[in-house]
C-alpha cells in the first residue's frame, strides 16, 4: 500500500467517523453543528461525544436546537463532557441557529447565495462565535459535494511536506479525504511526538532526519 493509501485507510473523513452523510442536505447541518462542536479549544474524543449526545436527543436541525432552549443545550453539552465551554457554547448555538433562520432560513440557502468561495466563508463567519478555525473544518470536508475549494491549512501544509505528498496534485473530494487524514495526523501523532507510534512513521521525512 502506498503511502497516501495508507493515510486514507487509517484516518477517513470525520463526518464519516460520526455516521454523516453529507450528501445530504440534513448531513450537511449535522456537520455544521458538529464542526462548530469541534471548532472549540477541546479535545476531537470531547467533540465527538458532545454531537453524539445531541444525535441521540434528536437535535440535529436549527427549529429543533432553537426549540430545546439554553437549559436543556447545557445539560446535552455537560453529558457529553463538554463541562468547561457549556454555558457559552449553549448561548452560541441558540445564537448562530436563529440567525441562520433568520437570514437564510437553511444552510442550502446560505450556500446558494454565496457567489464564490470567499463570500461563503465569509457568510459563515458572521456568525457570532464562529471563526475561521470552525469555519476550516466546516467546508474543509465539503469540497466535491458543494463546488467550493477552500484553502488548505497550514496544519495540512505542514504534514504534507514531511510526508512528501503534494497536495496540488488532488482536488474536490480526494483532497478533502487527504487534507483531514493529515489534520488527523498532526492532531494525534505530530503534535504529541509520537513519532514511535505513528501508522506514517516509515514515511516522514522529520523522523528520518533525527
Amino acid at each position: 500500500m502506498n503511502k497516501t493509501d495508507e493515510l486514507l485507510d487509517t484516518f477517513p473523513l470525520y463526518s464519516e467517523d460520526l455516521g454523516i452523510d453529507l450528501k445530504e442536505p440534513s448531513g450537511r447541518f449535522k456537520w455544521f453543528l458538529a464542526s462548530i462542536l469541534f471548532g472549540a479549544r477541546i479535545s476531537e474524543k470531547i467533540a465527538s461525544n458532545t454531537y453524539k449526545q445531541f444525535e441521540q436527543y434528536g437535535l440535529d436541525s436549527p427549529k429543533k436546537i432553537i426549540a430545546a432552549g439554553w437549559d436543556e443545550l447545557v445539560r446535552i453539552l455537560d453529558e457529553g463532557g463538554y463541562v468547561r465551554y457549556d454555558f457559552s457554547t449553549a448561548t452560541k448555538l441558540l445564537g448562530i441557529m436563529e440567525a441562520l433562520q433568520e437570514k437564510y432560513g437553511s444552510l442550502e440557502n446560505l450556500y446558494e447565495q454565496s457567489a464564490d468561495i470567499k463570500e461563503l466563508e465569509r457568510r459563515v463567519r458572521e456568525f457570532k462565535g464562529i471563526g475561521a478555525v470552525t469555519t476550516q473544518i466546516f467546508l474543509r470536508e465539503l469540497r466535491g459535494v458543494w463546488k467550493i475549494s477552500p484553502a488548505i491549512s497550514n496544519r495540512a501544509w505542514s504534514v504534507a511536506e514531511n510526508l512528501d505528498i503534494n497536495l496540488h496534485e488532488f482536488e474536490g473530494e480526494l483532497l478533502s479525504r487527504i487534507e483531514t487524514a493529515l489534520v488527523k495526523l498532526s492532531i494525534r501523532y505530530c503534535t504529541k511526538k509520537r513519532c514511535g507510534e505513528c501508522p506514517m512513521e516509515d514515511f516522514c521525512k522529520d523522523v528520518k532526519v533525527r
